[in-house]
């Protein structure tokens, strides 16, 4: 860089050998050879989405043609090629050797003077647009980056807090430099890319201020799954690096696309991160950034208000659709956004096409899952749904690389775009620090290698050397277990695969796993287990939540009192988590029916949960006592069924899911179904309104008897064959010693099936069957269908080879009736 007794003045005129500046406002997104992807992106946002109300800093941009002009004036055009000619990316020593030498060429080469002039005017036309010297992030843009092929993500630096001219054509000259670090000639080998064909631009943006507020990334695509309805949002306190570096677990939101766009409120889930740091301006050196450490309460609270996080959804939207738009093709986007803490401001500071799950195969299936249990050693973030078994390899620094042998475990405290030589061997990546949407989650993703970030104490827990099972299979929890388990890996061909006339629904209790099981050819959800979000993610006794103040002193109300800590009125506590585990199942198979049984505890299953033992009787028999549809009306257990109704209300009507039904368990006289309808209408859930259904479960056998009255005041029947077998058997079914006797396909069980399915049929009511059965015996699925019966509700695993035989069947019947 020239100094500064040489630094030109503005006037001085522009080169001839071409444009070197461009102003966001006259650059798109076809303009990548030009000035790179990142710099064509903010351009198309610039100049086609801020008129649309999405706000995005201006700023302009440093061409590839200043890039070659420098390397040109320099030499290096030629002296970069010899490096490159002995270049061996496999080699990690000769990699960092010849990316450290091209970095100390390009870094000790003077800028031209008539370069640096173009740039230090380019400035100065931006500053006068602010207040005074504006401080700006400088950024690289190289012309092979943000390609919907490659993502190239991190390879190239980014300097914020960017002040003064001097500064800025310093951070300009470690731009270029870092067209060269060891992971970006290493990524770029990988790809298939010459790193002569590749040139780089700089794109010189206003700050946004969130060193005062938040920042975060935004994919219009689970990140997972590939599931392409809900736009997933990570959020933590100041400057966005932090997230995209993985130096903080962040707040995660999710949004459900489809109902935002009818205004409603859509928001799927929230989870707190502990965003350990805030990354703020150095005021101490004026320009720059650093870390410090966000005070407790700060981290047990979210960074963004719902409003925020509304907002955003439906800039990511917009963003999406646009995009599409221009290249003809469904294009799911990868976002960065920031909010201005001085005007509370959001901004988008830039948009790249996803680039992993948007090219994944939809044509097949693939499901891992373990054949035997473990010891949990650490638990995390899971990225993706693989298992592997390997040898643990901790590395604390990147310089270890050559200790790293393929095929390990990585784990480590966090990673960065160095460790991508070490991250493509391995077989298994595990991190302390870093959300979904981190560089380690990224890369992992990219590479299809299984990874469990944010586990905070991975370092501390997992020694090198040891044995380990890495399990990403489970859902958004990734397990890592002691040993190695056994597993198990199935892919199935769903192309092309016909479809029943029986509808094949399934059995859904996770909901975290929901979005992964709605690729299953399906029909919808035939039973959604509300106990399971209850006992796995509430934990608490809803009763104990409405009488929180009258609680008794014992270690369960200590832990009620941690838990529910952010909530002031604690019964929003149980309606959220409820709602949104509710949401999360109706949303990944939206616009198909999503049947949710209301709660169906045992007395002493309720006495389990957290304070449940004040609220609960001691029963003799729970199997056959105070459960299903005789709680919901009952003095003593209202008030909960209050929360319960008030958690569908909110999925229904504010959240718009409104293809979630309702199913009443274990209801004996039509009498008690009279009064759960009243109760629940009491409650704001009126049968009938909003196209709102009611299924009765048929698992008594009065439910047979009197299938006709029952018929008469709900909408359809869902044979439950568990307890239906138990009841007309007189089997206790968790009782060993008779478990001989068990057997759905007895006849006494299946007559009555057939006689209620005819009757149901005859009176024009829906019947389906969610029981266990089915999914066992595909040739009990064949006499459900023989039988007339109209949908079938399976266990995940078993939807696709049980599909199969009631084709078989229904082909059958076909044939036999001509």
């Amino acid at each position: 860089m020239s100094s500064p007794s040489n630094l030109p003045s503005q006037e001085t005129p522009p080169s001839p050998n071409g444009q070197w500046i461009k102003w966001f406002e006259n650059l798109d997104i076809d303009e990548v050879p030009i000035v790179g992807g990142k710099n064509a992106s903010l351009g198309e946002l610039y100049s086609s989405l801020q008129p649309l109300g999405i706000n995005v800093p201006n700023g302009f941009a440093i061409t590839a043609d200043a890039y070659r002009y420098f390397l040109k004036n320099a030499g290096l055009d030629q002296h970069i090629p010899e490096l490159l000619g002995s270049l061996d990316t496999s080699d990690l020593d000769n990699l960092r050797q010849h990316g450290s030498q091209i970095r100390r060429a390009i870094l000790s080469a003077n800028m031209p003077n008539d370069l640096e002039a173009a740039i230090v005017k380019a400035y100065a036309e931006l500053s006068t647009q602010e207040t005074g010297t504006v401080d700006v992030a400088v950024r690289s843009s190289a012309t092979a980056e943000d390609r919907p092929d490659a993502s190239f993500a991190g390879q190239q630096e980014t300097y914020l807090n960017v002040r003064g001219s001097y500064g800025l054509l310093d951070a300009c000259k470690r731009c270029f430099a870092s067209l060269y670090t060891d992971r970006a000639i290493s990524y770029r080998s990988d790809q298939g890319y010459n790193d002569l064909d590749i040139a780089l631009s700089i794109g010189v943006q206003t700050m946004v201020r969130s060193d005062l507020s938040a920042s975060g990334v935004m994919f219009s695509i689970d990140t997972e799954t590939g599931f392409r309805d809900v736009v997933l949002i990570n959020a933590a306190y100041g400057l966005g690096e932090n997230i995209v570096q993985g130096a903080v677990n962040p707040d995660e939101y999710c949004v459900f696309k489809p109902t935002l766009e009818d205004d409603k409120r859509p928001i799927l889930k929230k989870t707190v991160g502990t965003k350990e740091l805030r990354m703020i301006y150095d005021t101490s050196e004026g320009r720059g950034i650093k870390n410090v450490k966000v005070p407790e309460s700060e981290r047990a609270t979210y960074a963004l208000p719902d409003e925020d996080i509304l907002t955003l959804a439906k800039w990511a939207t917009m963003i999406e659709s646009h995009y599409s738009k221009r290249r003809n093709e469904s294009t799911p986007m990868d976002i960065e956004w920031a909010k201005d803490g001085r005007t509370g401001e959001l901004f988008i500071v830039q948009a790249r096409p996803e680039t992993v799950q948007s090219r994944k195969n939809v044509h097949t299936f693939d499901q891992f899952s373990l054949k035997e249990k473990g010891k949990v050693l650490v638990e995390g973030r899971s990225v993706g749904d693989k298992i592997v078994a390997g040898t643990v390899r901790r590395i604390e620094n990147v310089h270890q690389a050559d200790e790293f042998q393929a095929g390990e475990i990585l784990v480590a405290d966090n990673t960065d775009p160095d460790w991508e030589p070490i991250m493509k061997i391995a077989g298994g990546i595990v991190t302390d620090r870093g959300g979904r949407t981190c560089h380690a989650a990224i890369v992992s993703r990219e590479l299809g290698v299984p990874a469990i970030v944010g586990c905070n104490d991975a370092t501390q827990k997992l020694k090198t050397g040891s044995l380990v099972t890495v399990s990403c299979a489970e859902g958004e929890t990734g397990f890592i277990y002691e040993g190695k388990l056994q597993f198990e890996r199935t892919t199935q061909d769903i192309q092309g695969m016909a479809r029943p006339r029986t509808s094949i629904m399934m059995n859904v209790a996770n909901p975290e796993k929901a979005l992964a099981l709605s690729f299953i050819p399906n029909d919808g959800v035939g039973l959604a287990r509300m106990e399971f979000i209850i006992n796995n993610y509430i934990k608490i006794h809803p009763l104990a939540l409405v009488h929180f103040s009258k609680l008794n002193p014992t270690p369960d109300a200590a832990e009620i009192r941690r838990i529910t800590a952010q909530y002031t009125n604690k019964t929003d506590y149980f309606v959220d988590q409820l709602a949104q585990g509710i949401s999360m199942i109706a949303a990944a198979f939206y616009p198909k029916d999503v049947i949710l049984r209301l709660s169906d505890f045992k007395s002493n299953e309720y006495a389990n949960l957290l304070g449940g033992e004040q609220f609960e009787p001691q029963e003799e028999n729970p199997m056959i006592g105070f459960r299903g549809a005789s709680r919901y009306y009952d003095p003593r257990y209202q008030e909960g069924f209050a929360l319960e109704c008030e958690a569908i209300r909110r999925v229904r009507e504010s959240m718009g899911l409104c293809n979630l039904k309702v199913m009443v368990p274990f209801c004996r006289t039509v009498q008690e179904g009279l009064n759960v309808l009243q109760e629940m209408k009491k409650n704001g859930l009126q049968q009938g309104k909003n196209g709102l259904e009611v299924y009765v479960m048929c698992e008594v056998p009065s439910n047979v008897i009197l299938a006709k009255e029952f018929a008469e005041i709900f909408d359809g029947f869902s044979i439950g064959s568990n307890d239906l077998t138990q009841l007309t058997l007189g089997v206790d079914r968790d009782s060993e010693i008779i478990a001989h006797i068990f057997d759905e396909r007895n006849q006494a069980v299946k007559r009555s099936i057939r006689q209620v399915i005819t009757t149901a049929k005859a009176a024009g009511c829906k019947i389906g069957i969610c029981g266990q059965a089915p999914s066992d015996y595909p040739d009990f699925a064949q006499f459900l269908v023989e039988a007339g019966i109209d949908s079938i509700s399976l266990i995940p695993d078993t939807v696709i080879e049980t599909t199969l035989a009631i084709l078989e069947q229904e082909k059958t019947l076909s044939q036999e009736e001509l």
